[in-house]
């Protein structure tokens, strides 16, 4: 999970902080240090975090923090305002070329780095704001780059201009930018080649693209698992090409976060958006003081918010029906199902539970005790039932239980257990409802409900 490793210092470091009724300077130099080695475990710039580390220090020690009612909570507040400074204060998108112009976007990165599949993911991701987005195939050196861009491409419903692996670069640059204005896409996006490591002849290729053609945006994809190594990469493709912002990839898979915490502060590039999955929907805008949230185990409900808006796919005639279900303890297996389907677009347990507040250290815990086959079995055993048994559970005979158990291949107490904890949940349901009245929740599932997200709410 994303950050896992830092969060789950930072807040030992915070724990005993509040734990305290008052700070001493020497309590603040402790705590700071504890958070300068969480830093520096985390692959952060040594330099970003001297420099962290001593702002921190002197704002935390000001008769203001020392003498205040909460000290322990002040530090923290100091320690979230910094990180999101370091990171970049504003968020920062992509520059479109105004009215019809088309806007010209070169990608960048090292092979491996999940350029071509982020490529297509931000095409998709244009698609989505009502732009008209060409991809192109650039790289004719990686085998199956070509055919990896075009089935990315139609997977987003994008179209993928190629001319083969026997015309340059620039050449396929060239005429795609003419097809382009053509057909009336008013966005062309560069998917580059890539190099095992940064070397001349790769960017004398880029530098040469930017020389024959008007690149607006030039993007660099680097790798945030690579921790200072991706700071490295930024820093020499800026000297050399000149780039106007970074993605990070595989976002999800960086327990550390130390390209999230040092690209900003050692290259000035914004970092523009974070690859937070394999799918080509998971590509969230980066907004600087969210990720210090998240980092600091404080959750993201504000991207919660918009991934339930952008992935539950519910009308909301639908969504009021089961609300009214859901308040009378009368949701049933049909509504269970919804509810696990809306939970994989949104990216799964472990996507939500991370933007969850206060689940930031025990969300690895919660996501292992719910083992991804037990839901499978789960599924199995739901599917097994006939449409009438599924929308009324009260039809559920032993004789009906031993047919299902049957046909999903499990043991009749796995069917017993699964319909007592279901039932469980509806009187749950029925409680939670009741406690917070005419508002509501409309959200729905399995695991129970956090509702009023958004206008569709969201399954959990």
């Amino acid at each position: 999970m994303a950050f896992e490793s830092l969060t789950d210092k930072l807040q030992n470091v915070f724990r005993n902080l509040k734990s305290k009724g008052r700070l001493t300077e020497e309590d603040v130099h402790i705590a700071c240090k504890d958070v300068k080695m969480a830093l520096l475990e985390a692959d952060v710039n040594f330099r970003v975090v001297k420099k962290f580390i001593k702002t921190v220090e002197e704002r935390a020690i000001g008769q203001d923090v020392m003498n205040g009612l909460n000290p322990g909570q002040m530090v923290i507040k100091i320690v979230n305002e910094e990180m999101t400074s370091l990171m970049g204060d504003d968020t920062t998108d992509i520059e479109f070329q105004p009215g019809k112009a088309i806007t010209v976007i070169m990608m960048c990165g090292l092979q491996g780095a999940g350029k071509t599949t982020t490529t297509a993911k931000l095409a998709g991701k244009f698609l989505k704001k009502g732009k008209k987005p060409l991809l192109v195939a650039c790289d004719v050196y990686r085998p199956a780059a070509i055919k990896q861009l075009q089935v990315n491409g139609e997977k987003v419903g994008v179209e993928v201009f190629t001319m083969g692996d026997n015309h340059s670069p620039v050449d396929i640059a060239k005429a795609a930018i003419e097809h382009a204005q053509k057909n009336g896409h008013n966005v062309v996006i560069l998917d580059t080649a890539g190099r095992l490591h940064v070397d001349e002849e790769m960017m004398a290729e880029l530098q040469n693209i930017k020389k024959n053609i008007e690149v607006h945006q030039s993007i660099l994809v680097v790798d945030a698992m690579t921790g200072q190594d991706a700071v490295n990469v930024a820093s020499e493709f800026k000297d050399k090409i000149g780039i106007d912002g970074v993605i990070l990839s595989k976002m999800d898979g960086d327990t550390r976060g130390g390209a999230a915490l040092s690209v900003k502060a050692v290259t000035e590039l914004p970092i523009l958006y974070v690859g937070m999955g394999e799918k080509l929907a998971d590509l969230e805008q980066f907004y600087p003081d969210r990720m210090a949230n998240r980092i600091l185990g404080m959750g993201d409900v504000l991207s919660l918010i918009e991934k339930a808006e952008q992935s539950i796919d519910i009308s909301e005639e639908k969504s009021r029906d089961m609300a009214a279900r859901m308040k009378k303890g009368k949701f049933d297996f049909n509504d269970y199902l919804e509810s696990m389907k809306q939970m994989r677009n949104m990216g799964g347990l472990a996507s939500i539970l991370g933007m969850m507040p206060g689940l930031g250290v025990n969300a690895a815990d919660i996501e292992n005790s719910v083992n991804e086959k037990e839901l499978a079995r789960t599924e199995a055993i739901i599917f097994s039932m006939t449409p009438k048994e599924r929308e009324n559970p009260k039809l559920l005979n032993p004789s009906r239980k031993h047919r299902i158990a049957k046909g999903a291949g499990v043991d009749i107490a796995v069917v017993n257990r699964f319909i007592k904890q279901f039932e469980q949940s509806q009187k749950a349901m029925k409680q939670m409802q009741g406690m917070m009245g005419k508002k509501g929740m409309r959200g729905l599932g399995g695991f129970g409900g956090l509702g009023g997200f958004g206008k569709k709410g969201f399954p959990f």
